[in-house]
């Protein structure tokens, strides 16, 4: 298994890794085994992740295995994908993955498998989300898979577990290809969710990361007992008081939809990292309804002071797209203020591209190349800036630290405290405390509380003051 892009294909690569072990499979180590299949689950998101998903697929076949592509880019393009690559022996969808064991049974022996026919996946179920649960079964939603008999297998030992709470998105952002891929809304089940935490604490989960295109909206399409407001508040609460979980992260929240008690909720919890992922893409109101968003910098400034004023040491991370058509000076000053004055803890800036399908692609007033880099530069230079900035007000502070990496003759020991999501953000480096806390002593999964003594950039030096701890996990 190979899988690229962000966290929620990294569940469905534990889905497909269950699925294919319940059907006979081994999983082998690439670098330690010849396998007769490789399985890349593929990103399709954007030009330059559709670029390396290609390049794996092209890797993969040089090791003489048979390759079938699968995840969003085999999704989205299907047919297209195989009649352009024919290094791929099999391009399947999402609606494979129920028989995808049987299928690579084909391809090993073979067989001609039919590459996978795209649809607007938010055709396949009804437009009100109520309607939906009724129609799910015959639609299969990656990720989602779950039952008396567990369809996950987990692919590495770490300490963090991405979980995902649901599938799909409802909003139409012009740049966005993702909802015709990936399909309309659907929550998971509170009860599903908070049993395959459980599960995840028992195989050495100590943080959940909770993700979906959309986790603002979870529990809209649930019925009267868990949707609503408060569906997405009660789910986190149950999660934090699984045994053997120490934090639980939120991750992909719309600004326009995250209300006071899920801020007050996040923000003060106990076992809930006071964590914002907030969506704001940009400042200016012009470039966001363009973008068929909503917010502006006064109502962006006035949710971030929200959040400081429940925790004023809570972590705030977002993306921002500049260059997008229309865009003006002007547009890009009203970003600049928005950034500077809301001191976020990380920042990610991408430059606006086409993308097949979308609104934006037809929009007028489209910027060159050059002008498009250009301000990725400058809003670049400026986020690391102040990030680096936020960075330094924690010294003094203190820090719980969940270690992911313990020191070797190679590597210091490193783990993220609440306000650091994995990979996006930066960490702590643990450096020697008092005798019995040096940084050699500390393993992975660690609960670490230290104090800031020092950054770089984003990351921190925090030296330990004790070790957390805990209630040991009933098997």
């Amino acid at each position: 298994m190979l899988t690229l892009g962000c966290a929620r294909n990294e569940v469905d690569s534990e889905e497909i890794a269950g699925r294919l072990s319940g059907g006979g499979w081994e999983l082998v180590d690439l670098d330690e085994a010849a396998p007769d299949v490789i399985v890349v689950n593929t990103c399709g998101f954007v030009e330059s992740a559709k670029k390396d998903s290609v390049d794996t697929l092209l890797a993969a076949a040089d090791t003489g295995a048979k390759v079938v592509a699968v995840g969003c880019m085999a999704e989205r393009y299907g047919a297209e994908l195989a009649d352009s690559l024919p290094e791929a022996s099999a391009v399947l969808g999402f609606d494979h993955y129920p028989d995808l064991a049987e299928r690579l049974g084909d391809v090993v022996a073979g067989h001609a498998v039919p590459s996978h026919v795209p649809v607007d996946r938010r055709t396949l179920l009804p437009i009100s989300p109520v309607e939906r649960p009724a129609a799910q079964t015959e639609v299969s939603v990656p990720g989602h898979a779950w039952g008396p008999t567990v369809l996950r297998k987990r692919l590495d030992d770490g300490p963090v577990a991405s979980l995902k709470i649901a599938s799909g998105c409802d909003r139409r952002c012009s740049f966005c290809a993702i909802p015709s891929f990936r399909g309309s809304f659907v929550s998971r089940h509170p009860d599903e969710i908070v049993a395959e935490g459980a599960w995840l604490a028992r195989e050495g989960a100590r943080e959940l990361v909770l993700v979906s295109e959309n986790s603002t909206s979870y529990g809209k399409d649930l019925g009267r007992e868990h949707a609503g407001q408060g569906a997405l508040e009660a789910v986190i609460t149950r999660l934090a008081a699984i045994p053997g979980i120490d934090r639980v992260r939120v991750s992909y929240l719309q600004p326009a939809e995250t209300r006071p008690n899920l801020v007050r909720a996040i923000a003060t919890t106990p076992g809930v990292a006071d964590y914002f992922d907030m969506s704001f893409q940009h400042a200016s109101e012009t470039v966001l309804r363009r973008m068929r968003r909503f917010g502006n910098t006064e109502s962006f400034l006035g949710l971030v002071e929200q959040i400081r004023a429940h925790s004023p040491e809570a972590g705030i991370r977002s993306n921002v797209i500049v260059g997008f058509p229309g865009e003006t000076e002007d547009d890009v000053a009203e970003l600049v203020k928005f950034l500077t004055a809301a001191r976020l803890d990380a920042v990610g800036v991408f430059g606006y591209s086409d993308e097949d399908g979308t609104e934006a692609e037809k929009l007028d007033g489209k910027h060159d190349v050059d002008t498009v880099a250009a301000r990725v530069a400058r809003i670049s230079a400026l986020a690391e800036e102040l990030t680096a900035q936020r960075a330094e007000d924690r010294i003094g502070t203190e820090v719980v630290v969940l270690v992911e990496r313990a020191e070797d003759e190679d590597e210091d020991c490193v783990g993220r405290a609440a306000h650091q999501a994995p990979e996006v953000d930066g960490e702590c480096v643990v450096i020697d405390g008092p005798e019995g806390l040096e940084s050699a002593s500390f393993a992975v999964g660690d609960l670490v509380r230290a104090r800031v003594v020092d950054t770089e950039g984003v990351d921190l030096i925090v030296e330990p003051i004790e070790i957390v701890q805990r209630e040991p996990v009933s098997p």
